[in-house]
């Protein structure tokens, strides 16, 4: 008799997945990540320019090696910690710079407009030698 056929495991899984998975529930916890923060481990999938970034919420580790893997899953949870505490400095820096480039593309406006008004008036008239005040 056959034996039934099973559903084989995802081809993308790497044999050290659910210790990753461990890894990160363990920091989340120790991090007090409880944001809804998910991890996808895809070993290779940017083709090597990057080890890992994290999107939205989810954490991508794209290290082959487990070791490798781990360390860059430290990393970029620390990163994201880090990057969401300086995000409030980055929203009023962002917002500033808008204010000051509003500043000073109404000053050039108003510049260029009194320079148009400068040139649109008829030139003045030469002074002469007659009219010039003597001493």
């Amino acid at each position: 008799m056959k034996e039934p056929l099973r559903a084989a495991a995802p081809s993308d899984e790497h044999p050290k997945q659910k210790d990753l998975e461990l890894e990160f529930g363990s920091l989340k916890r120790m991090l007090g990540l409880d944001d809804g923060l998910k991890l996808r481990w895809m070993p290779a999938a940017n083709g090597g320019d990057l080890s890992g970034e994290v999107r939205g919420n989810t954490v991508f580790i794209y290290d082959s090696d487990y070791e490798a893997a781990s360390s860059t899953l430290r990393h970029e949870l620390i990163d994201y910690l880090v990057s969401r505490a300086i995000e409030p400095y980055k929203e009023v820096a962002n917002k500033l710079i808008l204010l000051l480039n509003e500043r000073a593309y109404r000053n050039k406006e108003d510049v260029v407009e009194r320079l148009c008004a400068l040139l649109a008036a008829p030139p003045p008239r030469p002074a002469t030698h007659e009219t010039q005040p003597t001493f």
